[in-house]
């Protein structure tokens, strides 16, 4: 699916890698799948885009020297309409303020901010740049969901913030909401299960892939580690750590496998997501 007009308000727009190694980030996120890279200037930060196709799906940012972290770590972005508004939002409902609002050039504005679970995630006021111009196509975003260590705070964080419907989707050993502008399901919502040992909330990117048992051997080929792929409703799916401990998912959505809301997982069709 093309886009070239900013995303509703509360869809998941962008997500992009922070790591203290491009270089390495590019070779391994290149290799998996076989994305191209436009590189910015020193102004930037030499941010990095991947493009599928000619368009752009990611980001790569890195951090300057001196304050380059060791690990790494993916970041969902919803689109937002007014930056400083929702940003006020986010801190009246009980969630914190990150990093406050900046320009990034004409490209946009930007925050980063953390639920009241201490799930982070960015928010994009769209300029020049609108984000995902390409999305549930093989080595593109395909889905989001923010897997919480406090459920029922965070479906009213999320709710009273942009408004989203929830849709239950839980069953017998989960609990788990799809999050709904309209009648549109635009990301997911879990709950960590209380048996797990004590894990912080956090925001997942999925990826497309044409076959999840093959991505996740070339992962692991490249640096990676993985647990390996799984069965699920909507297809075959795996984690995925990359080489520098930033965690994202693959899936191999099912042929015909229907989704939440009607969507019908199947890769290459304008389906699976944001839609």
């Amino acid at each position: 699916m093309d886009r070239d007009e900013p995303w509703p308000v509360g869809t998941p727009a962008w997500t992009d890698l922070m790591t203290p190694d491009r270089s390495a980030a590019k070779a391994f996120y290149g290799g998996l799948f076989g994305w191209e890279f436009t590189e910015t200037g020193p102004e930037h930060g030499h941010y990095v885009q991947a493009h599928v196709g000619g368009r752009p799906v990611a980001g790569i940012g890195e951090a300057p020297a001196d304050q380059s972290p060791t690990s790494a770590a993916w970041t969902t972005y919803l689109a937002v309409d007014d930056i400083d508004a929702m940003t006020m939002r986010v801190t009246e409902a009980g969630g914190t303020a990150l990093m406050p609002a900046i320009e990034i050039g004409d490209f946009g504005r930007m925050a980063v901010v953390a639920d009241p679970a201490g799930a982070t995630f960015g928010l994009w006021q769209a300029g020049h740049h609108v984000g995902a111009r390409m999305v549930n196509v093989p080595g593109s975003m395909c889905w989001n969901e923010s897997v919480s260590g406090d459920f029922e705070a965070s479906k009213a964080f999320y709710a009273r913030v942009f408004g989203f419907g929830l849709q239950d989707l839980s069953g017998p050993d989960f609990e788990y909401v799809g999050l709904q502008i309209g009648d549109r399901t635009v990301g997911g919502l879990g709950a960590i299960a209380t048996e797990m040992e004590p894990v912080s909330s956090y925001w997942l990117t999925y990826f497309a892939v044409e076959s999840a048992d093959a991505s996740v051997a070339r992962a692991v080929d490249l640096g990676g580690q993985s647990s390996g792929a799984r069965d699920s409703a909507y297809g075959r799916m795996a984690v995925i750590t990359g080489p520098h401990g930033e965690t994202f998912a693959v899936i191999e959505p099912a042929p015909g496998a229907q989704g939440p809301d009607g969507w019908t997982a199947s890769v290459g069709e304008d389906a699976v997501g944001p839609t």
